[in-house]
This record gives C-alpha cells, sequence and structure tokens, in this order.
C-alpha cells in the first residue's frame, strides 16, 4: 500500500467509533431486517415493511459512516448516496416506462405497415407476396382494415372506436393479442356463424366496462356516415350502415388507449361493413428483430418504389411518443447528474478544510522527501473514496428501492399515464453509467483541494513551530 493510500485512509477514519452510533446502527440493521421480512412475506403489499425497511437502510448507512468516518467526511458522503440513489431509480421508471410503451404498441400492432395514399389498395395479395420475399426475417404478413364507428349495446351510451378487420388464421401470427385475452379467445373469430347469428368480436377491458358488456352479448357497430354523399353532402335517405355483433373475446393490454377503443372483427365482415368492395386500408408484417424493423421498412419501401406506397415502422408510428420519453430520460440525467455536482461541493469543502487542518503534517510529509504530485494524490484518494463509498451504498439505495417500487406494484391512473403500474427496469449498462459520472464528478472535485495541498511549502506548515 502507497503512503499516499495509507495516510489518506487515516485522513478519513475517526478511529474508534462512538458507543451511540455503534447502538443506532444495531438498531437500524433490526428494523431493516423486521421491515424485509414484512415486505417479502407479504409479497410488497405491506406499506408498514416499505417504510421499516427504507428507514432501516438509510438509518444504517447513516451509523455506520459516522461510526467509521468523521461527520464532514459523512456529511460528503451523504450527498453523494442521494444523488446516486435518485438518479438509479430515476433511470430505471424512465427505462421501465421506454420499455412497457414498446411492450403495449407491439403486443396489438405489428412491425412494420404498408399503406396507400389513395383509397384504393386493391393489389394487397401481390404486396404480400414482395413483402414475404424482401427478408428472412419477415415471419408472417397480413391485411387488415382500420376503420373508425360507433358502438352501442342496447339503449346504453354510443361510444366512438376504432374497428380493425383482421385474418383470424393468420392473427396470431402477426400480433401477439393472443397474450392478453383475459375472457374468450382470439380463436373465437375463426368460427364463422350459423346463418342469423351475429358475427364474433373481440374489445378491450376498458371499453367492455364502459358500455357494460361481457362474452356472448350483443353489440352494434354503427359506421357514421354511411347514409351521406360526401360529395355534396347530402343525405340519401337511408339510416347509416348497422350490423350486430356477439362479443366473444376481451383483452386487456395494460395500454388504456388500445383497451378504451380498439376492437377486432375478421376482415370480411370489416370489409362488408365498410363498403368499399375488395380493399383493404394495408398489409402489416411481423419480424424476427424488432430492432431491425425499420431496415426492412426501407428496404420493402424502395422495392415498391415509394409513392403512393408509405411504408412505416412501429417506431416510426409512434415517433412522437418514444422521443417524448427519450427527451425526458436525458433531461432527468443532465438535471440529477447536476444533483450529484452540487453534492460535490461538500466534498470541495471538506477537503479544503482538510488541507487547511493538515497543513502542518503535509509540512513535514514535504520535508521528509514527500513530493507535490505525492501530497495531491493523497487528497484525491480521499476524494475518491469519498465518492466510491457514496456510490456504493448510493447504488445499494437505489437497487433496493427499484426492487422494492417492483413487487410494491404501485398503481397509476391509466388515463393520465396510459399504463396503470409504475414500471421499473434496471439496466446495468445505466448503472454503470451513474456509477461512472459519480466518479468523475468525484475526481474533479478533488483538483483544487490537491493543487492547493501541493502548492504549500515546508516553511509555511512551519513556521510558527
Amino acid at each position: 500500500m502507497s503512503y499516499e493510500t495509507r495516510i489518506g485512509w487515516r485522513y478519513l477514519y475517526r478511529g474508534r467509533g462512538a458507543h451511540k452510533h455503534g447502538v443506532g446502527l444495531v438498531a437500524s440493521l433490526i428494523l431493516a431486517a423486521v421491515g424485509a421480512v414484512l415486505f417479502f412475506t407479504t409479497s410488497g403489499s405491506s406499506g408498514l415493511g416499505v417504510v421499516a425497511l427504507a428507514g432501516g437502510m438509510l438509518g444504517t448507512i447513516l451509523f455506520a459512516l459516522l461510526y467509521i468516518f468523521s461527520v464532514f467526511t459523512t456529511v460528503s458522503v451523504l450527498g453523494v448516496v442521494f444523488g446516486v440513489a435518485a438518479l438509479t431509480v430515476v433511470l430505471s421508471v424512465t427505462t421501465g416506462f421506454q420499455q412497457q410503451f414498446r411492450d403495449k404498441v407491439l403486443g396489438v400492432n405489428a412491425h412494420v405497415i404498408i399503406t396507400k395514399n389513395t383509397n384504393d389498395f386493391v393489389e394487397y395479395e401481390e404486396v404480400e407476396k414482395l413483402a414475404w420475399k424482401i427478408d428472412p426475417e419477415v415471419l408472417a404478413v397480413q391485411p387488415f382494415v382500420f376503420v373508425e364507428m360507433l358502438v352501442t349495446r342496447g339503449k346504453g351510451d354510443v361510444s366512438g372506436v376504432a374497428i380493425k378487420g383482421v385474418d383470424p388464421d393468420r392473427l396470431t401470427k402477426v400480433l401477439d393479442l393472443h397474450k392478453h385475452m383475459i375472457e374468450g379467445s382470439v380463436a373465437a373469430l375463426k368460427v364463422r356463424p350459423r346463418p342469423g347469428e351475429p358475427p364474433p368480436i373481440i374489445l378491450g377491458k376498458v371499453l367492455a366496462r364502459k358500455i357494460k358488456a361481457g362474452v356472448g352479448d350483443e353489440l352494434t357497430l354503427v359506421l357514421p356516415l354511411s347514409n351521406v354523399d360526401v360529395s355534396n353532402w347530402t343525405a340519401k335517405g337511408t339510416a347509416p350502415k348497422s350490423r350486430t355483433f356477439r362479443v366473444a373475446g376481451i383483452f386487456y393490454s395494460g395500454f388504456d388507449e388500445y383497451d378504451r377503443r380498439l376492437m377486432y372483427i375478421t376482415l370480411a365482415d370489416a370489409m362488408e361493413l365498410w363498403g368499399q368492395g375488395n380493399q383493404v386500408l394495408g398489409v402489416e408484417l411481423k419480424v424476427a428483430d424488432v430492432d431491425r424493423a425499420d431496415e426492412i421498412a426501407r428496404k420493402l419501401e424502395a422495392k415498391l418504389g415509394g409513392a403512393p406506397y408509405l411504408v412505416q415502422d412501429w417506431n416510426e408510428l409512434n415517433r412522437n411518443l418514444f422521443t417524448a420519453l427519450a427527451l425526458q430520460k436525458i433531461v432527468l440525467l443532465i438535471i440529477l447528474t447536476l444533483i450529484i455536482a452540487v453534492a460535490t461541493f461538500n466534498m470541495v469543502s471538506a477537503l479544503t478544510m482538510m488541507v487547511i487542518d493538515k497543513t502542518r503534517e503535509i509540512a513535514i510529509l514535504k520535508s521528509m522527501g514527500a513530493t507535490s504530485g505525492g501530497i495531491a494524490r493523497l487528497f484525491q484518494v480521499v476524494g475518491l473514496a469519498i465518492g466510491g463509498v457514496g456510490t456504493v451504498f448510493g447504488l445499494a439505495i437505489g437497487l433496493t428501492l427499484c426492487e422494492v417500487v417492483e413487487r410494491y406494484n404501485y398503481r397509476l391512473d391509466p388515463r393520465v399515464y396510459l399504463i396503470d403500474r409504475l414500471p421499473i427496469s434496471v439496466n446495468p449498462l445505466e448503472v454503470a453509467l451513474v456509477a461512472v459520472i459519480t466518479m468523475a464528478i468525484s475526481g474533479l472535485a478533488t483538483l483544487f483541494p490537491a493543487a492547493k495541498a501541493s502548492s504549500l511549502t515546508p516553511v509555511e506548515g512551519l513556521r510558527y513551530d
């Protein structure tokens, strides 16, 4: 061990710990253990367990630091601890939101969608054949119809919905809707009704609750303006086109926008209700690697020759949402990094006070042959030790809080946040990034005190001795 490390540790270590700090440490460990038992035995549903676990952990870290280090050092370490813990939790939450939105979007949507700028997509079978050949990673292809309609059940309220007509034989190959079914089955769309019976329909849980519909109930879909001549906006003298359907299944994706408005019927029923003949709104694809969806979309668009065809991948279709999440994550990273930077000012002041207090010892070390560089490294060791201890404890608290929040299953208002649970996703690379940022800032914080200490001369330190 170099003399810089040995002396730096001696400057940090307070010697024999105070009895009261030892008692507080033991009490905090007991509180943390009780909280952990309550929390894990109740699968995260115990609020008392959460409070006890969090309080016990904070107390353990506080009294452990006070038992080993001085008050000045403890304050400096705690500033880093809270900054690192906050940054770890916030990054995990924002990453969780990104992954949840991605999973929800891909759960009921395809990876690549082909549409036309003109209302005459009748050559969809040729486009399907081309899509199959464009890349080996294309797993499934299907045509679809997407129409805005109105739905009502009996004399209940009328609600605006989005009807998607799909091929029942290829639905589970292109979409993951079957993974989100809570009642009924997507296989019910394959069963053709007997003459006089209504065809099947699948709808979201929130919509089903809104119109008070369950499996087996009958609904009426109405195509707005189907009785209006759009060329001169005059009524044709007939009622709007409508048709009765039977609820065959209810899905719950956890994404409020879909659960509140989306309904699925067969492609044939959608074409008939739409009344546009043998044409579709688009063709959608599922690929093996969703991260290559953009590449495959560009290849397909080039093969189709561009306009009037429009090829979009899942990320492009939801660009505003994912861009907003990415920007939010960057802003939070910057702001919380600044909090860590502010916390290091405590470190700068503590090290500066230490330099002033140790002026005589620095002079003795220099008179014994220590170089200015060695004295500078001594205080850099002290600063990096403070940053390292704060980083370790901060990551411990942050990761524990992430686990607690994930198990506690904190509920959100889906009408505000679009999803109903607070998502947590710990990315090891982001945890490593937090540690690197903190240690880099800690290293920068040691430059001024280290330079000040290295500039002292033996004469200045021993002038009054």
